[in-house]
């Protein structure tokens, strides 16, 4: 048979199909060959009782796309939520995680939450910056279920991660989704305005007919450093049609003169905080790559 692993844990893998849950060992051949199924994958396996619900996985389908960390694999779209406010907004942390998604070729959503408690509406400000570059913005309010229909339907028929810091309002969006509490809410420390982590485990929850949704705990600190320094300008898709305006090859759009990213960013083209970001992403990068050894 053929189903969905919707669900990881302790080496157990919960497989969905023809509406049933299987719970499912992998064959040893995946250890023999440094593979391992993971969330996400559709899998070839055999039951060993159809009464128990047991069985055994014996291949994995090729990957349409896959996420080292947390492990995923066939994600269609990646939701970013970011907190208009408490804690503030993470724009660095939210362009690193776009330019991964470009690496990756995965589509990724914005999610603007908590937009309430952001008095000065800073987030109209963020919301016009990255719909000037094409990204799709949804603002929400998930206390109260502002913008969860506009986000029910971008999410119809695709397979999405959700991610974003904790305590920006990731379990509690997800919970609204599915009007159920599915997730334990995380929990903002009024003392220092930080998450603390509840979730755990990765699972795929089942929102409607070819519909899933994931909580990735972790998310937020992917491994960022698969991307080369020298490719961050191709993952910034504002730069792209600029990038041939350099005057010379391999143009790291910072120290150089004649730069068809910096005309641009004189001209108001390119927004300031997006570049400022690029350029702290690329020294990253790049203090990483020359000390790897």
């Amino acid at each position: 048979m053929e189903g969905l692993i919707v669900e990881n844990k302790a080496n157990l893998y919960k497989v969905k199909a023809d509406e049933k849950e299987y719970t499912a060992t992998a064959r040893g051949k995946f250890k023999n060959d440094s593979f391992t199924p993971v969330v996400g994958d559709i899998a070839t396996f055999s039951i060993l009782d159809k009464d128990k619900k047991t069985a055994v996985i014996e291949k994995i389908k090729e990957r349409r796309t896959y996420i080292k960390r947390p492990k995923l694999a066939n994600i269609t779209q990646i939701i970013f939520v970011v907190s208009s406010k408490h804690p503030k907004p993470d724009l660095l942390l939210l362009d690193k995680q776009l330019a991964f998604a470009e690496y990756l070729r995965i589509k990724p959503i914005i999610v603007l939450n908590k937009i309430d408690l952001d008095d000065k509406q800073e987030f109209i400000n963020i919301s016009q910056i990255y719909e000037n570059i094409g990204y799709k913005v949804i603002q929400t309010d998930a206390k109260v279920g502002i913008g969860v229909e506009e986000l029910l339907l971008e999410l119809k028929n695709n397979v999405s991660a959700f991610s974003g810091n904790s305590g920006v309002g990731k379990s509690t969006l997800i919970n609204d989704l599915f009007k159920t509490n599915i997730t334990e809410e995380g929990e903002i420390s009024l003392k220092n305005k930080r998450g603390k982590n509840t979730t755990t485990d990765i699972k795929l929850y089942e929102l409607d007919s070819d519909t899933y949704i994931a909580d990735t705990p972790g998310f937020s600190t992917f491994d960022v450093y698969e991307i080369s320094y020298r490719e961050l300008d191709k993952y910034f898709i504002e730069f792209i049609n600029a990038i041939d305006r350099c005057r010379y090859i391999g143009c790291s759009h910072i120290k150089e003169e004649e730069c068809g990213i910096k005309s641009q960013l004189n001209k108001g083209k390119i927004s300031k905080t997006r570049y400022e970001n690029y350029v702290k992403i690329y020294n990253e990068l790049k203090e990483k790559e020359e000390h790897k050894w």
